[in-house]
């Protein structure tokens, strides 16, 4: 679906609207594209957008999708996992038992109910729970008797024994608020 766009109209900003698996999956394919210089504005369905949250997007569709036509893209960090996917709002591991590091901070070791990991405009962010320890960074990495993470709302097919979101050598365009 975006591959034809980018052919069609090289350069032209690029507006989503759907949920935060439909912005990640965007932004997949601008990453294999080689097109991640492309704008990138979100117009979120839904009012629960972690993306919408994280990043200040206005939570009326009217004035999401006028910021998106009208307002100034920027670089932001672009946070890819190491299976392929990228991150656009928040990840998460339910029940998890092993242990994780974002950047040189253990955020957890032993077994914990919830891991919640957010893409900000600072890179990565680990909210504390039980168990867990806040962190900011620049990746996360996982080892695990087993898990499967979510990304933005979507399961990852299998379970996994590693895991790893981290900041992409390139950013991404996103169109922000002031």
């Amino acid at each position: 679906m975006v591959d034809p766009l980018l052919a069609e109209y090289p350069g032209v900003r690029l507006v989503v609207h759907g949920d935060d698996a439909d912005l990640a999956a965007v932004l997949v394919r601008l990453l294999r594209k080689g097109a991640l210089a492309t704008e990138v504005g979100y117009v979120p369905a839904v009012r629960r957008s972690v993306v919408a949250a994280v990043w200040g997007l206005p939570r009326s569709p009217r004035a999401a999708a006028t910021l998106a036509r009208t307002g100034t893209a920027q670089p932001a960090p672009l946070i890819r996992d190491d299976n392929g996917g990228v991150l656009a709002g928040r990840g998460e591991l339910l029940d998890v038992h092993g242990e994780a590091y974002c950047d040189a901070v253990r955020v957890f070791g032993g077994r914990v109910p919830r891991l919640r990991v957010d893409a900000v405009p600072d890179g990565i962010r680990v909210h504390s729970g039980r168990g867990v320890t806040a962190a900011t960074g620049r990746a996360i990495q996982l080892g695990t008797t087993g898990a499967r993470p979510v990304r933005d709302g979507e399961p990852y097919p299998r379970e996994v024994t590693r895991w790893a979101w981290y900041r992409h050598t390139e950013p991404w365009h996103p169109v922000l608020p002031g």
